[in-house]
């Protein structure tokens, strides 16, 4: 007897319900929310693993943190700002500030992890057929700003790691730099960039589902 590989049965079981019936709508509710979760569990977990590497938000073409206005902006009115803005501070300050979202990320991964595990999802379906980043414009709605509340104490710490001479005698002449704004803002481009991470995971599992080896992703979102 051919041996089928147990792995590939199970996901033609599951492909198989979907062909049969008209539309993965079709499928229990119970497998469709099941596979929103994996879906949202497996992009989150991927993005995690990348953004919290050495330098993972700051060598990643989507998620790299910018340096705020207030350090550095558009206006030069001494020579402390002037020095500010040059080159090479703003080039320690990008480095500075991308650290600080890893600090971030390090907070963000069990929130997310826990609210996917406990989310509503009200309509699986429309998810799964909805658009390539579907499930975590769900998600993102779900948690609304509380994300970005929770990560700010870990921004805000990794923002007081100025290791640089310069840099902190050149903050400390600069007298109209709020640090709590400035953490803020960091802290709101954390939270857009994870989820930019995110959604980029979730494009490539459904345009791919095959390589994520899991049979009901591979059967719901092989055929949507």
């Amino acid at each position: 007897m051919t041996h089928i590989n147990r792995r590939n049965f199970l996901a033609a079981g599951v492909a198989a319900s979907v062909v049969a019936l008209p539309g993965c709508a079709s499928l229990p509710s119970l497998s469709l929310t099941e596979a929103v979760r994996r879906l949202l569990t497996l992009s989150s977990q991927n993005a995690f693993a990348e953004l919290m590497q050495p330098n993972g938000f700051f060598d990643s073409q989507i998620a790299r943190i910018s340096v705020p206005e207030r350090l550095g902006g558009t206006r030069v009115t001494n020579i402390a700002t002037a020095l500010l803005r040059s080159k090479p501070i703003q080039k320690r300050l990008l480095k500075q500030v991308n650290r600080a979202a890893e600090k971030g990320a390090e907070l963000a991964a069990p929130i997310i992890a826990d609210t996917i595990r406990g989310m509503s999802i009200a309509d699986a379906a429309a998810i799964i057929k909805g658009g390539e980043r579907a499930a975590t414009d769900l998600l993102q709605s779900q948690l609304g700003t509380s994300l970005a509340t929770q990560m700010l104490p870990g921004v805000s710490k990794g923002l007081n790691l100025f290791d640089n001479e310069i840099i902190n005698l050149v903050l400390s002449q600069v007298s109209d730099i709020n640090f709590a704004d400035i953490s803020g803002d960091v802290t709101d481009k954390v939270s857009d960039a994870i989820y930019r991470s995110i959604g980029a995971q979730e494009a490539k599992i459904r345009a791919n589902p095959e390589a994520t080896n899991d049979p009901l992703l591979i059967g719901v979102f092989g055929f949507t």
